[in-house]
């Protein structure tokens, strides 16, 4: 072989082995898919840009043994789903073109955040401007990764994906990380986009392990319970810390489905370890509050303990802790029966005092989800309802399937019904933030009177004199605050984009086969769209009961939740059932669908 040949040959081999390492040191993790373990790469240099990186500094509190992902064959696990419904060529016709109109809606939105908001958090969809509001780590860009891929956009689920990689977890312009919101919405949409995709892009569980580093952090603490508002750069100094005595029971017990996620599909045990701890003393202290069975709004981390607050709901601040229960034992292919046992115990405590009927013109069987707080004289109900309490109907009806709890299935749809009756009431079609309703005393009849609309709204709201003169002074209250038929009182007349109403529609859908949750589905998209959309994206709307004639005043923002939950609950609503069926996925409280074991 001549000597010159051989040199190239030579030449040629150091190269590619060259290259080979180069690409080798650059990959994140090399994981064994076996579900076994994963073997991290070396810490990458911090780059010298000025900035202040985040970096692993040693456990002041070690845990010293693992508590294991249950073992062993998933569970038969009752189907969730019914059978999808037979339909005509014009019924498919009407579906199609429905949700390509919930395709074009989205694809609005996504255009808009491209081409104003690249890489930061939102697209301010009126202004162009772009905020980071979640750690400035491209909010919408990761919460939008699986609703591209379910709507086959493969193209620019490719580009996203691409784009991923430029963000970086070290660092943040935030001096505080929200630990709920970087879960939910960065690790699970990295997670769920790697799961729907079917783990051919390794460099998305190579993100979602990185926000579970980061996040790892804030559980070095005491005893283990983590710091839901995590100063990152006191870490970072060495100062020790300590999970915080206020803390909202949401932030403390919604953390399940994601970190068990990462454990399965890494085999790393820190992670479900960390939940499971959590999970432990949510389940002893279920039974000391001040009303057993739940647990209050606000909750003693650094404890734990859970008898201070008198405060309980199903709304905002303790929503998706009980949410994950149900959804909790699905992830463990329910091989654990503690999410099932706390879902059950705290169900009851529900139905009894916290689900309520309400007047309403139709006289429909209704249910809202109300507040409750414990005085010496006992719980007393309050009929006040939040769009977050919206996604009970759904958890009700999905618990009911899969823990054979048939009695409760009614309850799921009269939950989900109140909703969509708040949606039509209203004179665009869509229902506020928050509103409180004129309750049905228990074991009373329901029947709609104006009358007895009016006495509750004197009650609400005071006022003496002739019963002329009360009369008069009631239809000016209506007028003045602008309620409709059944409404007491608009505490929050804003929407904001928010999914929590579809949501049940959409499992109940899925759960029955009824055709008017996919026409109540339809109604709703169409009332949002009209009125939401902006030039660049879609816009929170700030007063959304004025008359129907009059266009609400935009909000500049809309939070990435719109691509991530509202519009892919619209869009899974006109698809075929076995598109993210929830007999293979479970979708974390972000709509971030994370595969069942064994499906």
């Amino acid at each position: 072989m001549p000597a010159v040949r051989r040199w190239r040959i030579v030449a040629l081999s150091i190269a590619f082995v060259t290259v080979t390492l180069c690409y080798l040191t650059n990959q994140r993790n090399t994981w064994n898919y076996g579900y076994t373990s994963y073997v991290p790469r070396p810490p990458k240099t911090i780059p010298q840009d000025g900035k202040t990186h985040w970096s692993k500094r040693p456990e002041r509190y070690p845990v010293t043994a693992f508590i294991p992902l249950p073992t062993g064959r998933p569970k038969t696990i009752p189907l969730i789903q019914t059978s999808q419904p037979s339909e005509t060529t014009e019924q498919k016709k009407t579906r199609l073109e429905r949700s390509d109109a919930v395709k074009a809606s989205f694809s609005h939105s996504w255009s808009g955040y491209k081409e104003f908001a690249w890489l930061r958090d939102e697209i301010s969809p009126q202004s162009g401007e772009w905020k980071d509001t979640f750690g400035g780590w491209a909010a919408t860009l990761v919460d939008s990764l699986d609703t591209l891929w379910i709507m086959g956009m493969k193209d620019d689920f490719a580009l996203a994906v691409q784009a991923c990689e430029d963000i970086d977890f070290t660092t943040t312009e935030a001096d505080v990380v929200n630990v709920f919101e970087t879960t939910i919405r960065y690790m699970g949409g990295f997670l769920a986009a790697y799961d729907v995709s079917g783990a051919k892009y390794p460099t998305l569980l190579a993100k979602a392990v990185e926000v579970g580093e980061l996040l790892m952090s804030v559980f070095d603490t005491p005893n283990r319970m983590p710091i839901s508002r995590w100063k990152w750069k006191e870490y970072i100094r060495g100062e020790p810390q300590t999970a915080p005595e206020r803390m909202l029971v949401s932030e403390l017990g919604s953390l399940s489905l994601e970190f068990t996620r990462l454990t399965q599909l890494t085999g790393d045990p820190k992670f479900y370890d960390a939940v499971q701890r959590i999970a432990d003393e949510l389940e002893k202290g279920q039974n000391t509050t001040k009303l057993s069975g739940m647990w209050p709004v606000m909750v003693d981390a650094s404890e734990p303990s859970f008898d201070q607050d008198n405060s309980f709901t199903l709304g905002g601040m303790s929503d998706s802790l009980y949410e994950y229960l149900p959804k909790q034992f699905l992830v463990l292919g329910g091989l654990l029966d503690q999410p099932k046992t706390m879902y059950e115990n705290f169900i009851v405590v529900a139905k009894q005092l916290m689900f309520g009927r309400f007047y309403n013109p139709k006289n429909e069987p209704l249910l809202l989800s109300g507040d409750v707080r414990v005085t010496s004289s006992g719980p007393e109900f309050e009929a006040k309802n939040q769009h977050l309490t919206c996604f009970a109907g759904g958890m009700v009806g999905l618990a009911s399937r899969i823990f054979n709890r048939p009695e409760d299935m009614q309850i799921a749809e009269e939950l989900a019904g109140g909703c969509v009756w708040a949606y039509d009431a209203c004179p665009h079609g869509i229902a506020p933030e928050i509103f409180s309703l004129m309750a049905c005393p228990k074991n009373y009849d329901c029947h709609w009177s104006e009358t007895a609309w009016y006495e509750g709204l004197a009650n609400q709201h005071g006022g003496s004199g002739t019963p002329e003169e009360m009369d008069k002074h009631i239809k000016t209250i209506i007028a003045n605050r602008k309620l409709p038929p059944g409404f007491l009182e608009i505490s929050d007349r804003r929407y904001i984009l928010r999914p929590e109403a579809i949501e049940s529609v959409f499992i109940m859908w899925r759960i029955t086969g009824g055709r008017k949750w996919q026409e109540a589905a339809w109604r709703m998209f169409q009332a949002i769209e009209k009125i939401s959309r902006t030039e660049i994206a879609a816009s929170a709307l700030l007063d959304i009961t004025v008359d129907a004639a009059t266009q609400p005043v935009k909000i500049d923002s809309m939070e990435s939740f719109w691509l991530a939950e509202t519009l892919k609950y619209f869009y899974l609503c006109f698809q075929d059932f076995d598109v993210v069926s929830l007999d293979d996925f479970v979708l974390n409280t972000e709509a971030h669908p994370l595969r069942r074991p064994g499906r």
